[in-house]
Order: structure tokens, then sequence, then C-alpha cells
């Protein structure tokens, strides 16, 4: 028998709303609940089923749910949202491309469950009390669908910790080839599952590094935060002069090396600069580059971060801008999801007006289409960026 949680008078229409998540204040009780992350129903005050879900009440967000009514939690229900997601996405692909998201959380209406496509197996991440007991029916599925090379858990996120998990990660299945190498629009990438950034790559930048490479052409490119290269690969595929990757890390940069070389690029004038981005933007000369990418990493991981996180985000764009040459283009990236597109464009209006340069928005950027954000769940947002005209 499942758990039942009751809801205060007149909050219901939340989950009669479609919101995924139930936070601890607007439960009455809960009953017949024995274990962390165990399948629930949920009711209004009136008693009246609402809606399926998995509660945890170690956690703030007490509740979090599949969907509306009744819904039956099997093998089964898990095939159907695997192979339906599959489908959408290998059939939208761009072509030579093999590397994608294929559940993104709620996004997918699956809260807690991240699974991404390299090759020919999959990352996981089970990022939820819920999602935790629901894994052995969640790895029947990808192995009964697509009998899979390997499936590796990266269950070590931030995340875990707020439900009350060890953080995790891990093989589960199969085997990993020694030097994985997947492709995205035709480029070659080595990835590092078990050791790389997120699942191993930064997939939901995907259109907007085509997009870079497009507007590359005999461009002295700056790529910053480069990590292993591809966004700097995009931009000599499109004819870029020459290309500067600078990254704190010395792994990453000599991976994007070989990245360099496994796409025959090995001739092309890159430079591989290990440094702070913050301090490389200040010591090169203003009007440098023709085109920057700032792709930093999360700078604001909650609420409580906000204020100092956009002071960083203001420096490294009020830097950048200097740096380019006049008529010049600026991709500029935030992926931390408490700092909203209001604020992030605030930021960049900030760091223009003091720059004292003319600066136009040219278009808005975000994820690739695989990685959905629910119209009921606009937290899932997080990625926003913007491509900026320097003048």
């Amino acid at each position: 028998m499942p758990a039942k949680i009751f809801l205060k008078p007149q909050k219901e229409n939340p989950i009669l709303n479609q919101h995924p998540w139930i936070f601890s204040g607007a439960i009455a009780k809960i009953e017949n609940y024995t274990s962390d992350g165990e399948l629930c129903e949920v009711f209004a005050s009136d008693k009246k089923l609402l809606a399926t879900g998995y509660v945890n009440t170690k956690s703030q967000i007490t509740c979090r749910l599949f969907g509306l009514g009744e819904i039956k939690i099997d093998k089964d229900f898990f095939t159907g949202k695997l192979k339906n997601a599959f489908e959408f996405r290998t059939k939208n692909l761009p072509q030579k491309t093999d590397c994608f998201r294929l559940i993104n959380g709620e996004g997918d209406f699956l809260p807690g469950l991240v699974i991404d496509f390299y090759g020919n197996g999959f990352v996981c991440q089970f990022l939820t009390a819920g999602m935790e007991k629901l894994k052995p029916l969640v790895l029947e599925s990808l192995v009964e669908l697509f009998s899979p090379d390997f499936i590796f858990e990266r269950s070590d996120s931030e995340a875990r910790k707020q439900e009350g998990l060890q953080q995790t990660k891990g093989l589960l299945f199969g085997k990993i080839a020694e030097n994985l190498v997947v492709s995205e629009n035709g480029t070659k990438i080595f990835v590092d599952l078990e050791n790389g950034q997120k699942t191993g790559f930064f997939l939901d930048q995907r259109q907007n590094r085509k997009l870079i490479g497009s507007f590359a052409k005999n461009k002295k490119v700056l790529d910053c935060f480069s990590y292993t290269g591809i966004s700097a690969i995009s931009c000599a595929f499109g004819g870029a002069k020459e290309v500067t990757l600078v990254d704190v890390s010395a792994l990453a940069l000599e991976t994007a090396r070989r990245n360099f070389e496994l796409n025959g690029l090995e001739n092309f004038t890159a430079n591989f600069v290990k440094s702070d981005v913050f301090q490389y933007l200040r010591e090169i000369e203003d009007g440098n580059f023709d085109l920057i990418i700032l792709d930093p990493p999360k700078l604001c991981k909650n609420k409580q971060q906000i204020l100092q996180a956009s002071k960083g985000y203001k420096d490294l764009n009020l830097q950048a801008m200097k740096k380019i040459a006049k008529g010049g283009f600026l991709f500029t990236f935030s992926c931390s999801a408490a700092i909203d597109d209001v604020l992030f464009g605030q930021i960049i209006f900030a760091a223009a007006s003091d720059c004292g340069r003319k600066v136009q928005i040219l278009q808005e950027l975000g994820h690739s289409f695989d990685h959905p954000i629910s119209v009921y769940h606009r937290e899932g947002k997080y990625l926003k960026g913007l491509l900026i005209r320097v003048l």
C-alpha cells in the first residue's frame, strides 16, 4: 500500500496546474509512510485523489510527482517513457551525433532522474530517494530496450545530500571502452565518464557550439573555460584564423589537445593556456579578439550566493567586452539556475554600461532540445545565454 499525503485546505492548485513539487508546508499529514522515497498518492483536504509521486520527509521538497491521478509505477511505466524519449531524440538529432540527453528529470516528467546517452551506453544520475528506490526498474528497462554496451552511474551530485543520500558513482552494467569517443555534428570527442564534468560532457550546449562555429570565419577566437575544447574546434571548423583556449585544468587542456588531433586539427593554430580566466582577462590587451566565448562553471549554487555570483558574472563580461575588437562577438552564458533571465540581462546591461561601448543583443540562447523544460516547472530552466555584438 503506497503512502498517502493529505494536503492542507486550498493547497491543491499547484498540483492541479501540474507543478511536480509539493513542499512540506503544504502538507497536513502523511499516512502509511515507512521509508524515504516510497511511492505515494496525494489527496486534497477533502480526500479527493489528485496525483501520484514519491515522498521523502528529509527533503524540503517532500513529494515529487509523476503526474495527475492514479499512475501505476512499474517496469512498463519506465519502458514506455524511455522508449518514447529515445525515439523523439534520435528522430530529431542532427546527423553524425551519437550523444544526447535521454531523460531530463522533471522536463521529461521523471523527477530526480537524468540519463545521458554516449555512443551505445548510458550514464545515469539518480538524484532523489524516490529514484534511488526505483533504480532497479530503470536499469532493467534500459537493458531490455537497448542492450547497451554499458550503464554508468554518476550520482555524485550535491542534490543527493539534500535527500539524505550518499554520493555514488560506478559501473552498473557492461564495460566502457578505455578511450570512449562520441560524435557531435561530426566532431569527435573524447569523453571521461568517470571524472568529466556533469555526466562526462556538456551535452546541453550542442546547438550553441554549432552557432558559435558559424560566426568564427576569419576571426581570432578566445574560448574561456574551454574545458575539452569542442567550442574551439567548432570555431576551427568554421574557418577561424586561430583560437586560444583558457582553462584552469591541465587535464582538460590536455584532453582538448587530444580532441584537436582526433579531428585532424593538429596543424591548426591553437593556443592552450592554463590560467584562471578572471586573471587572464585582466592581463591581456584590450581589443585583442574578434570573438570570445564565456561559459563559466556554476557560480551560484543557491539564492544566498546570488549577489556574489552576480558580481563575478559582471566582472567576466565587462572584461570580455573590453577585449573584443570593434564589431566583434561575445557568446556569454550562465548555467546557474538561481540567476534567472531577467537578472542575467541586468548583469549584462551593467557590464556594457561600465564598459562604455555600444552593445547589441543579437540572440537569446538556451538548452539543446534534448534538455526539455516542463511548462509547469520553470525552475527546470538553468542554462541561459546571449549572442552579443560589441561596437
